[in-house]
């Protein structure tokens, strides 16, 4: 089985998570994300509703997966001041958004990268639930948060924002390769 090539952006920030750290890896779909940080050495949490393409870590060490629908309307079901790092990409509920930030330990990592307005005019997602608002993203984070680096804008055929961020006002500055 072939999976999907990891996100650039993803990539860029991956060395920056302490390789012992606990990633959750946040609708997580066919895991590609979560799976560059299990080759990393990392322990991760899969996260989807549906799992059907995780078959083949079932077994494997360091990946934890659970199946679960993020949009049930039930409270957000992961510890706080738990995971060195969350990622996620093409999606969005901002009802847990806040949580999922909770969820970060202090030093600890987002990386996130999904869709933004002016999506609608290349296709879906064209919901405005689903896209963020200018700028969403970078005001989501700016009370606990030192920013790393933030993008906002068209990328080809899509309208996207990203971040990476490290929890902690005056973090530590990172270097980037």
């Amino acid at each position: 089985m072939t999976f999907m090539t990891p996100s650039p952006w993803i990539v860029r920030f991956a060395s920056l998570i302490d390789p012992q750290g606990l990633v959750l890896d946040l609708a997580c779909g066919t895991g590609r994300h979560g799976r560059l940080f299990l080759q990393r050495g990392h322990k991760v949490t899969f996260v989807d509703k549906n799992i059907d393409g995780l078959d083949d870590l079932q077994d494997v060490d360091h990946a934890h997966i659970v199946q679960m629908d993020l949009e049930d309307g039930k409270d957000w079901p992961f510890e706080k001041d738990h995971y060195d790092a969350v990622v996620v990409t093409n999606y969005l509920y901002r009802p847990h958004l806040k949580s999922l930030l909770g969820s970060i330990k202090e030093g600890g990592f987002l990386l996130y990268e999904t869709f933004a307005l002016g999506n609608e005019a290349f296709g879906r997602p064209s919901n405005p639930d689903f896209l963020f608002k200018q700028n969403e993203l970078l005001h989501l984070v700016s009370d606990n948060f030192s920013v790393i680096a933030f993008e906002q804008g068209q990328d080809g055929n899509k309208v996207v924002q990203r971040i990476c961020c490290v929890k902690g006002i005056g973090a530590r500055p990172y270097l980037l390769n």
